[in-house]
């Protein structure tokens, strides 16, 4: 197939105008256009030029190979990739030993339904429930603040990228198009179907519920197994090889390879697999804030007089501030029209995270504030940084008021240094409830002192940031994994064998579409080893 990139169309052209401009570009006429899909889409939403998309064209035409070479000088006309998907290995006829995966969030789903589509009949163990019955444990901590340990945003079928967004772009390197089968599978499994080409695909909390079943269901289909409430407790090592694990509950699973897809807040698990000696390092990650904004502002400091238009939908931001001394303040997770949410998974902790639904029309825009953090700030072995996580979000539990609220100051207060009293024009969307005080003992100074200096500099690229009515809740801890389980270039720990590290809780993806892609790429290993 063509690829034509690069053909501009007015944002309200008609559907028929698109395979116009198709056949003007190529100078070919109707009948010799086989078919043609739409790869990509954008849009340019500058303030001051006409509103318009921008299209990523694959075309099937007769006499391809003329039109190619009518066109071989083009930069924006040549041969299109394949970015179709191809299985590396089919099962054998017996397995002795079929492959665990545990975790069931986007990369254990990932890894699990290409285990099985390659045959290999998985074995999924997730601490968490079902993701119907999760979600009404999860909206039990919202609306009662009653928290369920073992079933809440962190923990369940669809893991933490369940209660987002459910955005679907990221920035790895992706050659073998491997985010295509990502996106692919969604589709079949009942996404929007222009995720496959707008430029910022997302999905939402509600509709990724029914995806999530149906992906569930196809790996049964193929003779996989999931078991949920099943947490594993401790992990089987003999001469340096995983052959097994066993559960909170006494059940033991025998295996010679074992994925593992924890999610970034499994603690438990790794405190497990650092007393089983697996080999894991320190990573950095960030901390900081939720911030609220109405949607109505950043749609217009954004689009200008596009702002409101149904095709571009709500905007969003991606800010950036290196601060004097010497910390990075990054806008992060930015959820347009959405909310924010408590997100703890530990009794007694308050974390805070952000949601959109498929249609974004909530009224207030929200995201991470956030501040890196590195190894040096938290002296210690591999789990230091999930202790020092785990003491901010306690203090941010009794600045709240002890009750699953979570602390809240209002812009203004928080850069003059003085506590919050009373709610300005914008209403928090945290639930169960924000209550007002003063941030500053939540972080530490200098993760204060860098968010302070940067919200005025974020002002200057977004007018009306830094409005004094905006609304900071903390606290924003669980960024990213605060570790790494290290592998090579197979894909297997460096000193368990049969053991593979993958997704977000490894260190090897932040976000949905990454962990999906790199529970692919763990599951093609594990497929791979098994014809060796």
């Amino acid at each position: 197939m063509i690829q034509i990139t690069e053909l501009r169309l007015p944002i309200d052209h008609l559907p028929q105008d698109l395979e116009l401009k198709i056949l003007a570009r190529l100078q070919i006429s109707a009948i010799d256009l086989i078919r043609f899909k739409i790869f990509k889409r954008s849009h340019d939403a500058r303030k001051n030029a006409a509103l318009s998309l921008i299209y990523t064209i694959h075309a099937s035409v007769k006499n391809e190979e003329a039109v190619l070479q009518k066109f071989q000088d083009d930069l924006h006309i040549g041969l299109a990739p394949d970015t179709s998907y191809h299985y590396v290995a089919k099962a054998p006829n017996e397995i002795k030993s079929r492959p665990l995966v545990i975790g069931f969030g986007p990369c254990g789903i990932f890894a699990a339904l290409i285990l099985a589509q390659m045959g290999f009949r998985p074995i999924v163990l997730e601490r968490g429930k079902a993701v119907r019955e999760r979600t009404q444990d999860t909206w039990g901590l919202w609306r009662k603040k009653i928290l369920q340990p073992e079933s809440n945003v962190q923990y369940g079928e669809g893991g933490a990228g369940l209660f987002s967004d459910g955005k679907l772009y990221s920035q790895i390197k992706d050659p073998q198009f491997y985010g295509r089968k990502v996106i692919a599978e969604f589709i079949k499994a009942g996404a929007p179907p222009e995720i496959e080409y707008v430029a910022k695909p997302h999905i939402g909390t509600f509709r990724l519920v029914g995806v999530v079943e149906r992906m569930r269901e196809e790996i049964l289909q193929l003779g996989g197994e999931i078991h949920f409430s099943s947490r594993v407790s401790e992990f089987l090592i003999e001469n340096q090889a995983i052959c097994g694990v066993r559960l909170a509950d006494g059940r033991q699973f025998n295996a010679d390879r074992v994925v593992l897809a924890l999610g970034h807040s499994s603690r438990d698990t790794f405190y497990a697999l650092h007393d089983a000696g697996v080999q894991m390092e320190q990573k950095p990650f960030s901390v900081g804030f939720r911030i609220e904004h109405p949607q109505s502002l950043i749609d217009r400091a954004r689009l200008g007089p596009h702002a409101g238009n149904a095709i571009i939908g709500a905007a969003d931001y991606k800010l950036v501030h290196h601060a004097r001394n010497g910390r990075s303040v990054y806008s992060f997770c930015m959820c347009p029209g959405g909310t924010v949410v408590a997100a703890t998974s530990e009794a007694n902790h308050v974390v805070t995270n952000g949601m959109s639904q498929y249609s974004r029309n909530e009224r207030n825009a929200n995201a991470g504030i956030v501040v890196g953090i590195n190894p040096s700030d938290y002296p210690g072995g591999p789990l230091a940084g999930i202790e020092f996580q785990r003491a901010i979000e306690a203090k941010a539990y009794i600045l709240g008021g002890s009750n699953y609220e979570a602390p809240g100051q209002l812009v203004g207060d928080f850069l003059k240094g003085v506590a919050s009293k009373e709610l300005g024009s914008v209403i928090p969307s945290y639930k169960p409830g924000v209550h007002l005080t003063d941030l500053a003992p939540s972080l530490p100074d200098y993760a204060i002192s860098a968010i302070r200096e940067a919200l005025p500099e974020f002002d200057k690229k977004i007018k009306g940031f830094a409005m004094s009515d905006a609304i900071l809740t903390g606290v924003e801890t669980r960024t990213s994994s605060p570790l790494r389980i290290t592998r090579g270039i197979d894909f297997q720990s460096l000193n368990i064998k049969g053991l593979y590290p993958a997704g977000e809780g490894a260190g090897y993806a932040g976000g949905i579409l990454s962990a999906g892609v790199d529970g692919i790429k763990v599951a093609q290993a594990v497929a791979s080893s098994y014809l060796k």
